[in-house]
């Protein structure tokens, strides 16, 4: 199999990451990987897919956004919210989201890891192209 061509311009809206890019929540001194986290709120038969992002950075307050897919007939209704901060976080004590917002699809890798690291750069005002 030859290799995937990759245009150096990004001008397909794609983008190249190199090395690793394990991310790892730490919420108030509590750490915790975020398949953990995944795996109690995609329990839920509304979510498809998460993504969660912690925002802590240099001092400032933390913010733990958790984005959600949801299945085509669902919509993120408060008793849904609910339920995923009670049901789902709960047992997770602080990994309570500051906000969580609806998303049409979670970014992903081309062998299917979700883009936590560099959506999370994104977040905090990082340029995604050099």
């Amino acid at each position: 199999m030859a290799p995937r061509r990759l245009d150096k311009d990004h001008s397909n809206g794609g983008c190249i990451i190199y090395g690793r890019s394990d991310a790892t929540v730490n919420r108030f001194g509590l750490r915790m990987g975020t398949s953990e986290i995944y795996s109690a709120v995609e329990s839920l038969p509304e979510v498809l897919d998460s993504l969660i992002l912690d925002l802590e950075y240099l001092g400032h307050p933390s913010r733990l956004l958790l984005f959600v897919a949801l299945r085509e007939d669902c919509k993120l209704a408060e008793e849904l919210i609910n339920r995923i901060q009670g049901h789902s976080l709960a047992p997770l004590t602080a990994l309570s989201a500051d906000d969580i917002i609806h998303a049409p699809a979670i970014p992903r890798t081309l062998s299917g890891k979700k883009q936590e690291v560099p959506m999370k750069k994104l977040f905090l005002g990082h340029p995604w192209r050099k």
